[in-house]
């Protein structure tokens, strides 16, 4: 595996909680890895470390060989607009905006004319099932639609790593099912890296690898073959 993604002894404490006790993990490109655990064993403390949102107290990340968890905020959020790309649990389109502007938003945010943000962002509606949806709003869409097109603004800037946080938490199993089918097929036909929090174990599933963790700690590291 060619790594893209690495962190290296992550330590991180709130007060007398240790949430991270000297994480080890890898991912690669076109890699997808589910992070899962109970409430409270670090598993989202440790996404929000790998995405450069949360700074460890100890240990290192690195972006393919870079560390960047030292890093200036200024230089930390240019790289999060840029090279990461992020779904969350209700997706946090902007109600105002049509699909099509919501996805090119992080074009626009990095200085790109609007007419080509919109144009590169169009090239995700086919692949994602959106077509004749681009003028829609966010409240004129099915929760599953509206989840497409967050996938489509995180895949916008061509990112070397895209971060779901409970990407289908709000969806029904059916709707969840056909939303991580598309997210681990697109991050990986793109060439990005999938990292993923999720307490549903199938869902999970879909990805390559999974990594359990308790008490900030990696409890298991399990490798699937993904069709």
């Amino acid at each position: 595996m060619s790594t893209v993604l690495a962190g290296h002894g992550l330590i991180k404490k709130y007060g007398t909680t240790t949430a991270l006790a000297g994480v080890d993990v890898e991912v690669g490109a076109r890699d997808s890895l589910a992070i899962m655990g109970p409430s409270g064993s670090g598993k989202s403390t440790l996404l929000h470390t790998l995405a450069g949102i949360i700074r460890p107290d100890g240990g290192q990340v690195l972006l393919r060989g870079e560390r960047i968890d030292q890093l200036g905020e200024n230089r930390l959020s240019a790289l999060r607009r840029k090279r990461f790309g992020f779904v969350f649990q209700f997706g946090q389109l902007l109600p105002e905006l049509p699909a099509e502007e919501n996805v090119a938003l992080p074009l626009m945010l990095e200085g790109l004319p609007r007419r080509e943000a919109v144009k590169r962002a169009r090239r995700w509606f086919t692949p994602l099932g959106l077509e004749g949806l681009e003028q829609r709003r966010p409240g004129q869409l099915s929760g599953g639609q509206a989840q497409r097109v967050a996938i489509a603004r995180a895949l916008a800037v061509e990112p070397d790593v895209v971060f779901a946080d409970e990407p289908t938490g709000a969806l029904d199993q059916a709707t969840s099912t056909e939303v991580i089918q598309l997210l681990t097929f697109v991050t990986r036909d793109s060439g990005a890296a999938l990292v993923m929090v999720t307490h549903d174990a199938d869902i999970a599933a879909h990805c390559g690898r999974i990594l359990q963790v308790r008490d900030g700690r990696i409890h298991s590291h399990d490798q699937y073959t993904v069709a």
